[in-house]
């Protein structure tokens, strides 16, 4: 039984998503021998266009293989991607987790479509992975799902209403994990602190990490993706600046820095809360970590509110930094605002680039000589620290152990570390 190639763009999620795919298939004994399967993203046109370029070229290198196509950017548009003629089937972001989907009968010469309605979907099935035979860390998915309807973003409309796996499902999927061997798992979702309300006795993402942590004490390091900051409570907060076994690693979405862009995005925050929520965290917890998404160029976005995005890098100590150029999305409410010019982003997505990276080399600078716990790759000569740094190491040592490691220096923006005995 030979498992399909796998194409993942996009989120980690989506690369968590995929796993799944993989054992689903291998569990109703379909071979992938001749399958590629693009899990699609559709955040931005250019994840769209990135994933339309990636089908072409597997198609180019695979010839004989059936594509097909699914995740986001396949739920929200199916017709676009059965239109390419590399496209063998598109399958939704419902029906991907039925591999009798993947059985393709190939009768016509027109693709398949098994596109279900995604927002009539109630649940999250626990559909979470078991085993990441290529990666040194497992992601589990906690929720699925937006309630919130951001005016640049089609992703709920890819993946439907928030919808919460129950806590027990997660804990025991995460006990699996750590009897694997895994050192690390991360909690995955579309929006994870919105975890719980639509489950019984109503949990948060706070009271869940701590039944993790609690009935699985064998488990090293627990970290959270992309966080809403405005949805971190107390019970939330003291553990993110207490609990040494989750990880001292924020991942903000903030997406602006001007609070009159906060409000056209319909976001929920204000710039004066992201910063005074990222003091009170490095004022309990001074090793923590942020980052953070920004987007350059938002409709209406002039250079004084620019400006602001790119003054709340160093006032948020952003040293994680995605920034997304605007691009409107067809079928959101930002879209039919004033738009600014495709130059004017690309300039200002650079600047914010830049920003990071000097926010960056200042942060890599002050872990010289200092002790990190890494997490060691696959390839065995790097890992990730606690903070998410990544450090490169002078002698290769097991992959998927967390060993100590001295920060000596950097080498072409890399960090470099001694392996300490």
């Amino acid at each position: 039984m030979t498992a399909p190639e796998m194409i993942s763009m996009g989120c980690r999620l989506n690369i968590a998503e995929s796993e799944t795919l993989r054992q689903n298939l291998a569990a109703a004994n379909i071979d992938g021998a001749n399958l590629v399967i693009v899990n699609s993203c559709a955040v931005t046109n250019e994840a769209v266009r990135q994933t339309r370029q990636a089908i072409r070229r597997a198609k180019k290198d695979n010839p004989e293989k059936n594509i097909i196509v699914t995740g986001c950017a396949a739920q929200v548009d199916p017709a676009m991607f059965a239109d390419m003629p590399e496209t063998s089937a598109v399958v939704g972001n419902i029906d991907k987790y039925d591999a009798a989907n993947f059985k393709l009968g190939l009768q016509s010469n027109r693709p398949d479509i098994r596109v279900s309605d995604i927002m009539q979907l109630t649940e999250t099935a626990p559909h979470m992975v078991s085993a990441f035979a290529d990666r040194s860390r497992a992601f589990v998915e906690i929720q699925n799902g937006c309630d919130h309807r951001c005016t640049f973003c089609i992703i709920p409309y890819g993946r439907g209403n928030s919808r919460s796996v129950p806590a027990g499902e997660i804990v025991s999927q995460v006990q699996a994990l750590v009897d694997q061997g895994f050192q690390e798992v991360v909690l995955t979702g579309v929006d994870v602190t919105s975890y719980g309300p639509d489950l019984p006795g109503e949990p948060t993402l706070g009271m869940l990490v701590e039944r993790i942590l609690k009935l699985v004490p064998g488990l090293p390091r627990l970290r959270l993706s992309s966080l809403d900051g405005i949805e971190i409570d107390e019970r939330l907060f003291d553990l993110l600046t207490g609990e040494q076994r989750l990880m001292p690693h924020v991942h903000l979405s903030l997406q602006s820095g001007d609070d009159m862009i906060l409000k056209r995005m319909k976001r929920r925050h204000s710039r004066e809360q992201a910063i005074a929520l990222v003091e009170r965290l490095k004022s309990r917890r001074p090793e923590i970590a942020i980052g953070a998404d920004i987007i350059a160029g938002f409709p209406t976005e002039d250079d004084r509110m620019f400006a602001h995005s790119q003054a709340i890098i160093d006032q948020c100590d952003v040293v994680h930094g995605h920034i997304f150029p605007y691009s409107p999305k067809q079928g959101t409410p930002a879209a039919k605002m004033p738009q600014v010019e495709g130059h004017v982003i690309k300039e200002r997505a650079k600047i914010l680039r830049e920003t990071v990276n000097k926010r960056v080399q200042k942060w890599r600078l002050s872990l010289i000589g200092t002790k990190q716990n890494v997490l060691v790759e696959n390839s065995g000569d790097a890992g990730y620290a606690e903070n998410f740094a990544r450090i490169q190491l002078d002698v290769p040592v097991g992959k998927g152990r967390v060993i100590p490691v001295k920060v000596t220096g950097i080498e072409n923006k890399q960090l470099i570390g001694r392996v300490q005995a």
